[in-house]
């Protein structure tokens, strides 16, 4: 019998050596390790569990080297099975970096795009996500979500209308670490959106309590954003040894446990960490095949952190 952590040891080591040479990633490479999907709830479309951020990370409209790191960066994405990539207004020269980056991707890309409105004024919502639109350079986006609950009611109805004329496939709604969740609870109790992207990892936990329960009794895909808490968690563990029982998950690093325990609550859809290097996308992406940590095993990962 073949050990499947054998196998992924072999392919960072394999991808990794494409990466030091240059090279594109050989789609085919990984056709028998698929990534682990999860499905929309309101139209039974699956995603793949690990999608792409870019907030802080695809600010390279005038520094060509990193521009060219992000190339790569996106091409390792979509080599290794990724679909969700998840912009916004706020993340200066992001969007245009992705219009720039997109065209340029060698190969099938499965895009799942997923952008947001960040304004006041429902006139300058429309205008402004029609300027995401071209900067990105694509028909329609597939997920238009309004971030950080900014004139939410104003947006929503605009939304709600660009669904209805099929010009986005899905609307949601966005907060991040831990602020304005009541509000945010009782907008997802009185009116309907396909999807909530928040803060959720293994030490901000706090969404477990009432607004995961509450997406999965509505119906609505989560998206988690932070699902490093911003670097915390990788300094917490820094030069502390993973569990032996991590691989009873297919967990070979912290980032697959911080990822693999994100992606393994019943109710998300799917987590979007974001990075500049194609290596540690390789890292992301290996968090979405395999197997996920079960309900004993998630609480393992809780006690184990706990006593690093």
């Amino acid at each position: 019998m073949i050990d499947k952590n054998l196998i992924s040891r072999r392919q960072f080591i394999y991808l990794s050596s494409y990466l030091a040479a240059g090279l594109v990633l050989p789609i085919e490479t990984f056709a028998a390790d698929q990534q682990i999907y999860k499905t929309i709830p309101k139209s039974g479309e699956q995603l793949p569990v690990i999608g792409m951020g870019t907030s802080r990370t695809f600010e390279a409209r005038n520094d060509p080297a990193l521009l060219a790191q992000l190339q790569q960066v996106m091409q390792t994405f979509f080599d290794l099975g990724g679909g969700m990539i998840d912009s916004s207004p706020m993340y200066g020269s992001a969007q245009q970096v992705i219009g720039t980056l997109l065209p340029n991707i060698k190969g099938d890309k499965k895009l799942f795009s997923a952008t947001k409105v960040w304004i006041d004024g429902q006139q300058a919502g429309i205008e402004q996500m029609e300027t995401s639109r071209q900067q990105w350079g694509i028909k329609q986006f597939d997920l238009m979500q309004i971030h950080n609950l900014v004139d939410w009611q104003n947006h929503l109805e605009t939304l709600n209308q660009l669904k209805t004329d099929g010009k986005i496939r899905y609307t949601g709604i966005t907060t991040s670490h831990g602020r304005s969740h009541n509000q945010l609870e009782r907008i997802l109790k009185q009116h309907d959106f396909d999807f909530l992207q928040l803060t959720y990892n293994i030490g901000d936990r706090e969404v477990e309590s009432n607004l995961l329960p509450l997406a999965q009794e509505r119906g609505i895909a989560v998206i988690i954003n932070r699902p490093y808490q911003r670097g915390s968690l990788f300094r917490q563990v820094k030069g502390k040894a993973l569990p032996e029982w991590a691989k009873e998950f297919d967990c070979n690093s912290w980032g697959q446990y911080f990822l693999k325990f994100a992606v393994s609550h019943p109710a998300v859809t799917c987590a979007i960490p974001a990075t500049t290097k194609a290596k540690h996308m390789i890292d992301n992406m290996q968090a979405g095949k395999g197997r996920l940590p079960n309900k004993k095993q998630r609480e393992m990962m809780i006690k184990y952190l706990g006593s690093i």
